[in-house]
């Protein structure tokens, strides 16, 4: 009896030990069955079926599509996509056929670029600008030789100081033949009046400086150094239509009409002009009349 209550109480343990599902690899029967085709059914990871393992990985190959890291010459991943150009850059710098992209190539740099090129050869654009200056004063200098040379009166006579074309010693042989400064002329044996006219780069389109060389002279206009009181001397009354034969006699129309002499003062009338004084002269005097304007004369006067 003792004898069977042992191998019952066996038979119980053995079977509480195959129910434990801490130990699926002892149950028996059709349930173990069900469970194993479940788990294989959910690729159990912890059942005896194991995935095989990967093959190993292949070696890179310089330059092919599979290579993660950049070969020489790569700055990019060839994995990598490449980075897409925005609208405004693809239209602006990839439109076109490449008809489109060589004309724009031809079409030369853009305004940055032209930029410093000017920055850097700036120095020639003032180059070439003075030597169109310097042709268009030496053709309208030596038309007004030609025309002064042709006058019939001889009226003015020019001669060039050293050689140059744009320095003049103007004679001016005639004045009003009734005024008191052509009797001076006369008693004082005095042939011509000498001027001075010197071309600035800019001539025609900016005046002559001119002054009176001797004989000194006092009033009609003549001022401190030989300077000219004329409005037409300055810049604001400077047209490129006047010529010197035009303004030789308006100089001597101004003369008689400021009642101009010849000085006799003992020790003043040999005092020659100074050109540094008549320029001091001239520039003040031409402060004065753009401050407060040029005054005209009342007809009865002249």
């Amino acid at each position: 009896m003792a004898t069977l209550l042992r191998k019952i109480g066996l038979i119980r343990l053995h079977n509480r030990d195959t129910e434990d599902p801490k130990h699926p690899h002892h149950h028996r029967g059709g349930g173990g069955q069900q469970s194993a085709s479940l788990r294989l059914g959910k690729g159990a990871k912890s059942g005896g079926h194991k995935p095989p393992p990967p093959p190993p990985p292949q070696p890179p190959q310089p330059g092919g599509a599979g290579d993660a890291s950049p070969g020489p010459g790569k700055g990019r991943r060839a994995a990598e996509p490449a980075p897409q150009p925005a609208a405004g850059a693809a239209g602006a710098a990839g439109s076109g056929g490449p008809r489109e992209r060589a004309a724009g190539a031809r079409a030369g740099p853009g305004p940055a670029a032209a930029a410093a090129a000017a920055a850097s050869g700036g120095s020639l654009v003032p180059a070439a600008r003075q030597q169109h200056c310097t042709q268009v004063r030496s053709r309208r200098l030596m038309k007004e030789l030609q025309d002064i040379a042709r006058l019939s009166d001889r009226f003015i006579s020019v001669e060039l100081v050293d050689e140059s074309l744009f320095d003049w010693n103007v004679k001016l042989h005639q004045v009003d033949k009734d005024s008191v400064l052509w009797q001076d002329m006369k008693e004082t044996n005095t042939e011509f009046i000498l001027l001075n006219l010197t071309f600035p780069d800019n001539f025609p389109f900016s005046p002559p400086f001119m002054r009176v060389l001797s004989p000194r002279l006092e009033n009609g206009y003549v001022l401190d150094g030989g300077a000219i009181c004329m409005e037409l001397l300055t810049p604001r009354g400077w047209s490129s239509a006047y010529t010197v034969e035009a303004v030789m006699r308006q100089f001597a129309a101004s003369l008689v009409k400021g009642q101009g002499r010849i000085c006799r003062k003992a020790g003043k009338s040999k005092k020659s002009f100074s050109r540094k004084e008549a320029e001091a002269t001239f520039k003040s005097l031409v402060k004065t009349h753009e401050k407060y304007g040029w005054v005209t004369p009342p007809v009865s006067d002249g």
